[in-house]
């Protein structure tokens, strides 16, 4: 009994009702976003939000079950949960099934499983004991290659299943470094090197190397005026101007036709309101039709006339904007 109380009280309750208020609200809006008139009940789960409720359901069973189990359970075993879950991956490259142009899913019957998901779970649970393991730090280069290796490798995999989108949320993962004392250098490489990444493609490469060589003069003149700093210096300037005439190439030969026709509708290079551009325009719509107060629950034009495709899952939001306009979103 004492370990059962002992078990509630360390739950954040706050976070578990944050959890289900987000996960009611999103129910309710895929229940607007695919409403049926001849499929109104709530539990017809043959329609999307049915399917929903059973997962909503399936997901605080499996919480429960997390939360019940020891904590040594997952530290014992965190290394071949994490081995099983590369395995999955690597099957379903050769035995997935391809939706909407990832080869990403086992379908089972008739539910689609995603490994990249659950490959999720398993890469923080690995890289969770890696990190607490005793005499491990970051400060060393072998920590910072294997908390990568941890970290990529699946991210690379799901490359493979043609699907950048879930590839890139295991870059989150790298934040958690910084918690265990890696430096910030790294962030700020990334974001440079991003930056520099949509300027190459929007601004013509003479005007960013004149940019980095001002910027460059500058440090120079309020920098202590060492041998070793100067070097430093010309070489990142190197570096980051052999990077800037690299990105055509990158861009061209890289990337994916429709990634490269999505980055360019997104920089404003190019305007296919019909194609490419189409989601995100009719979403801006959607959205922007909300208002301050929105149209209410169910009274959604774009929403009801299918103007946003994929509406009740990758474009959900489009839902919340026009139902319940920009108080609604705000307060989510």
């Amino acid at each position: 009994m004492r370990e059962r109380q002992g078990i509630l009280n360390n739950i954040d309750w706050i976070t578990v009702l944050l959890f289900l208020m987000l996960a009611f609200v999103g129910w309710v809006n895929i229940y607007s976003a695919v409403y049926n008139e001849d499929h109104s009940s709530i539990f017809d789960f043959s329609q999307r939000y049915g399917k929903q409720l059973i997962w909503i359901f399936a997901a605080m069973g499996i919480a429960l079950i997390i939360v019940i189990i020891d904590a040594s359970f997952f530290i014992t075993f965190a290394y071949l949960i994490y081995g099983i879950s590369i395995v999955s991956l690597m099957a379903v490259l050769v035995a997935g099934t391809e939706i909407a142009g990832s080869k990403s899913w086992f379908q089972i019957g008739g539910i689609a499983i995603q490994p990249a998901e659950f490959a999720k779970f398993a890469t923080s649970l690995a890289l969770a004991k890696y990190l607490s393991t005793f005499n491990v730090s970051l400060s060393r280069l072998r920590t910072k290659i294997i908390a990568s290796f941890i970290i990529f490798l699946p991210a690379a995999l799901v490359l493979l299943q043609n699907d950048a989108g879930s590839a890139l949320v295991y870059v989150v993962f790298i934040l958690v470094l910084f918690r265990e004392g890696l430096t910030g250098n790294i962030l700020l490489i990334g974001l440079a090197v991003t930056v520099l990444f949509v300027v190459a493609l929007l601004i013509q490469k003479i005007y960013i190397i004149a940019f980095l060589v001002f910027i460059a003069v500058v440090i120079f003149y309020f920098m202590r005026r060492s041998s070793t700093n100067i070097i430093s210096l010309i070489v990142i300037l190197l570096v980051s101007s052999a990077f800037v005439f690299s990105v055509d190439y990158a861009f061209d030969n890289v990337l994916e036709s429709h990634q490269k026709k999505r980055i360019n509708v997104l920089l404003g290079k190019e305007l296919d309101l019909r194609g490419a551009g189409y989601n995100v325009h009719q979403s801006k719509i959607a959205i922007g039709s909300g208002g301050i107060a929105g149209k209410g629950f169910l009274q959604g034009t774009q929403t009801k006339y299918d103007f946003v495709p994929e509406q009740d899952t990758d474009f959900i939001f489009c839902t919340i904007g026009e139902e319940w306009g920009y108080l609604g979103s705000m307060a989510l």
